[in-house]
């Protein structure tokens, strides 16, 4: 067959993901914060974007796909919601507003009465407070004194010694000698445990300032590494402690504090802004709405772009602005469609999780990305990036989106399945009821669940109590053994 070279017409689809796809994929999956950091950046860099100082009226739907066209009143939308959601709620609407006004743990204070900022002690660092001491306990030896606080500047955080003394003995040129013995001095001040070279030292330390440095702590601090392993049956033997001995002396140690700097080091306290708000409605429903001081509201500034055309002939400069413009365009049309998209898989977890909402973390319902997905008429990975980085205020706390997405645990005689969370929450709550001398198994919280409709393997019973970090059955009766006896 001969080859010969010849065209053809064809006509076909592609996507391609332009530099304003990626922009809107991002914005989507960028937490308030940073996409507060996002905009106040473009700001600085398109003249043509102005921050909207005004007070929001307006709060995108929760239907349909996300348009870039002007959002309805809220008020339609709050009568929407309430429409969609409905069945009884343990809470009237002034009283969800109320709790949602304290938030999750809190002592019962709204939260603009608190000022957290105004309240925190004023504390001073460990540095500063050991420079302090070590000014006041070597005042009368200057050389000894410079040799501490060159200790000083080389502990961490946590209040641990990151150099050798023999290195600082030589970049000082003082004898190793003197330095180890300023060392031992150092390791007096408070709190007891700092200037340590390891954890076994900070233990040690604390340990011989309440005299129970016995051998066979000695011995338990020698071995740490076996005692992380878990191999508590040759620890014993090696201490020359029975069993109970041996948990004894661990009980001592966990007491101890094995990080005495991170009590000096503070962070700045930063409020959790939830990125939408779930309330109750009067007819017995829910609203749900997105929070406005979490939305960025931008201003186009047309009016100055045409004044610049106008009067400029630079082609450069034209081309500048116009990039400005159409950029300013896209930035604004990809927040409104954030929020929409936001909104719309909130209101969709709201809906489907409305037992949670009234009756607690027992009654979540199994969910995936899927079936939201499905429910919206979106793609899978659209919702996984609303629901990355976002926080939801619900009457019962403040949750990730990503909370609200558990696995499903099958029922017996094919029945409704359960939520995974759901089970976790009734396995800590069998344990934590539990008689103090009926501890449950594994196989035992399996039979219990069991009858309850809820089809489970031991193993999964044993990997969500690891999970939740409750120990075996074995553990918890030796741990109330040994309080019984103490």
């Amino acid at each position: 067959m001969a080859l010969s070279a010849r065209l053809q017409v064809r006509q076909t689809q592609s996507l391609i993901i332009t530099p304003q796809l990626m922009q809107a994929i991002r914005l989507l999956q960028m937490s308030g914060v940073e996409l507060e950091r996002f905009v106040a950046e473009e700001l600085e860099q398109n003249p043509l974007l102005d921050a909207d100082e005004s007070p929001a009226s307006d709060t995108p739907d929760s239907g349909g796909e996300p348009q870039a066209d002007a959002a309805p009143a809220s008020a339609d939308i709050e009568a929407d919601a309430a429409d969609v959601f409905s069945g009884p709620i343990g809470l009237d609407s002034d009283a969800a507003r109320a709790q949602l006004a304290r938030g999750a743990g809190s002592t019962g204070a709204p939260l603009d009465d608190i000022g957290l900022d105004q309240r925190l002690p004023a504390t001073e660092s460990l540095e500063a407070m050991l420079g302090r001491t070590i000014d006041t306990v070597f005042a009368a030896a200057p050389v000894e004194r410079a040799i501490a606080l060159a200790l000083l500047s080389e502990l961490d955080e946590a209040g641990y010694l990151t150099a050798e003394p023999a290195a600082i003995a030589s970049r000082l040129g003082a004898s190793p000698m003197l330095v180890e013995r300023v060392l031992g001095a150092c390791q007096d001040l408070a709190p007891t445990g700092v200037f340590a070279r390891s954890l076994a030292e900070c233990l040690e330390l604390q340990l011989a300032e309440r005299d129970r440095l016995t051998q066979p702590m000695q011995t338990l601090l020698a071995n740490l590494p076996r005692l992380a392993a878990g191999d508590r049956a040759s620890l014993a033997a090696l201490c020359g402690v029975g069993r109970d001995g041996l948990e004894k002396l661990v009980a001592e140690i966990r007491a101890l504090d094995p990080k005495p700097g991170l009590a000096f080091t503070h962070e700045p306290i930063r409020a959790l802004i939830p990125d939408v708000f779930v309330r109750a409605a009067p007819n017995n429903g829910w609203i749900v709405e997105l929070n406005d001081e979490v939305l960025p509201r931008l201003l186009v500034n047309r009016a100055y772009y045409a004044q610049v055309n106008a009067r400029t002939s630079n082609d450069a400069d034209k081309r500048y602005f116009a990039d400005c413009l159409q950029k300013a365009n896209w930035l604004e049309k990809s927040l409104d469609q954030r929020a929409r998209t936001v909104l719309k898989v909130a209101t969709e977890i709201v809906r489907r999780q409305d037992g949670f909402l009234n009756n607690g973390v027992g009654h979540l319902k199994p969910l995936n990305l899927r079936m939201v997905a499905d429910a919206l008429g979106i793609h899978e990975s659209t919702v996984s990036r609303a629901a990355a980085n976002k926080t939801i205020a619900t009457p019962r706390g403040i949750f990730e989106f990503r909370y609200f997405f558990t696995g499903a645990i099958p029922a017996t005689l094919g029945g409704e399945a359960h939520s995974a969370e759901a089970v976790k929450h009734r396995i800590r709550k069998m344990i934590l009821e539990e008689p103090g001398d009926a501890v449950l198994s594994d196989d035992a919280i399996v039979a219990v669940l069991s009858r309850e409709g809820i089809e489970i393997a031991r193993r999964t019973v044993a990997k969500y109590r690891e999970i939740m970090r409750i120990g075996s059955s074995v553990e918890r009766r030796r741990e109330r053994r040994l309080k019984a006896a103490s």
